[in-house]
């Protein structure tokens, strides 16, 4: 799969960062979009896109991912990616989820509650805290929604 052609190009989309055996940020944020994917209703995967990226991919293979989805409650539409791990960390960077601390930022259980949102298709890009009211992630997601 190439993420900008696949998974972006012309598309609204929402990204986080996550890992299968996280006790921390993941559960709560995981449950809170899927608050927000039940809001959207059925725009989720025609419309809109989500997309949780692993912050382990040696260890949450697509067996653990689709198990973490079904644990929680997440239907189609919303995609839960693994791969290479250089891939995967190139992407966190890319998406803004990096510390400027590099120790820091090398241990994945630092990690923060983010979701970047964006209109590829206009180049419009905003961020929010993932524990952020899902009746108002829908509407700044709603937001990039404009033509």
């Amino acid at each position: 799969m190439r993420f900008y052609d696949d998974l972006v190009k012309g598309k609204i989309v929402m990204f986080n960062f996550f890992y299968v055996s996280c006790t921390g940020t993941c559960p709560a944020s995981t449950a809170n979009l899927v608050k927000v994917q039940h809001l959207l209703g059925n725009r989720v995967g025609r419309d809109i896109f989500m997309y949780s990226i692993s912050l382990k991919p040696r260890e949450d293979r697509p067996a653990q991912l689709k198990d973490y989805e079904e644990m929680h409650g997440i239907k189609a539409g919303w995609t839960l990616l693994t791969g290479k791990p250089d891939d995967c960390d190139l992407l966190r960077r890319h998406l803004g989820f990096a510390d400027s601390d590099p120790v820091r930022d090398r241990d994945v259980t630092n990690h923060i509650g983010l979701v970047v949102y964006g209109n590829e298709r206009l180049d419009s890009w905003a961020a929010c805290p993932a524990l952020t009211e899902p009746t108002e992630i829908v509407k700044y997601i709603s937001w990039m929604d404009r033509s």
